[in-house]
């Protein structure tokens, strides 16, 4: 690393003086210049190549255990650390998670908590948790609505606009029907906001034989995975973002939901592939 050092500053500052300053003779430097690259060498900067691509395609989000994954099933032979090394030596860094903290005391619900923070499911349309949130643009927040399946963790329903009303998550769970077409045995968790608790959705979900799970008061572990969801979100691309309109916002995490996130981003609850992957290895078994 020393020599490489002083190679790509030869141009710029004496050689001797920099091998003094790195404590490296000037003639072991030399010789390795003229050496050839070991095996080990070549194979490193092959593998940091494909780790460049590899994070970029991730939108700069993966962090080296999921570009390990990635490494593997291109068919490199490498370790964890390696990967760790060699990000750290190219610069390369994922979007680490910020510690969660609970700010909130629990209290009484006024509707049984179906769940009980239970977030497993055994297949398909068997358990869907719903939230909301908001984003800022030049323009003002805008909100959004997402509809989980817990049995894959893919957003199976979305809605966004300028205000947070029943309308917003209204049409999410509507999304969310159209594309699924759950049975009877359904279960919709959400927390105690206005907008699930009026008559219009509760209505929505009578219909459509889907039994209502609401989160106790003020317990955002009751909700944590479409929480973690939201923070994931937020984390790979709306902070990195500056969005000028609202269409703009739209379209950025329209791309992010339905192209990265259902159908690329590796997720450890499914095994380290993504919603849509897990999905369709299900309907082949």
């Amino acid at each position: 690393m020393r020599y490489r050092c002083i190679r790509r500053r030869r141009n710029q500052y004496p050689v001797r003086m920099m091998c003094r300053a790195l404590k490296v003779s000037s003639s072991g430097f030399y010789a390795w210049r003229v050496r050839p690259e070991s095996r080990r060498a070549h194979y490193d900067r092959e593998l940091t190549r494909a780790i460049r691509r590899l994070h970029a395609e991730s939108d700069g989000t993966y962090g080296s255990p999921r570009l390990h994954v990635e490494l593997v099933a291109e068919g490199h032979r490498c370790g964890r650390a390696k990967v760790a090394r060699l990000m750290h030596a190219a610069g390369l860094k994922g979007c680490p998670k910020r510690r969660f903290r609970v700010t909130t005391r629990r209290g009484l619900a006024p509707a049984k908590n179906l769940l009980e923070q239970d977030f497993s499911a055994a297949q398909m349309n068997e358990r869907w948790a719903s939230d909301t949130t908001f984003i800022w643009t030049g323009q003002g927040w805008l909100y959004l609505a997402v509809v989980m399946d817990l049995y894959s963790r893919r957003i199976v329903g979305w809605s966004m606009s300028r205000r947070n009303n029943r309308h917003l998550v209204l049409n999410a769970l509507n999304m969310a029907l159209g594309q699924r077409e759950p049975g009877a045995d359904l279960i919709h968790h959400s927390d105690r906001g206005a907008q699930y608790l009026s008559d219009d959705f509760q209505l929505l979900l009578k219909r459509n034989g889907i039994t209502c799970s609401l989160s106790d008061k003020g317990s955002c572990y009751d909700n944590a995975v479409v929480e973690s969801f939201f923070a994931t979100l937020k984390r790979e691309r709306v902070k990195r973002r500056k969005y000028r309109t609202r269409d703009e916002a739209r379209a950025d995490i329209f791309d992010y939901i339905e192209r990265f996130y259902n159908r690329e981003r590796r997720h450890g609850y499914v095994g380290n592939i993504s919603p849509v992957q897990y999905e369709d290895r299900t309907l082949r078994a």
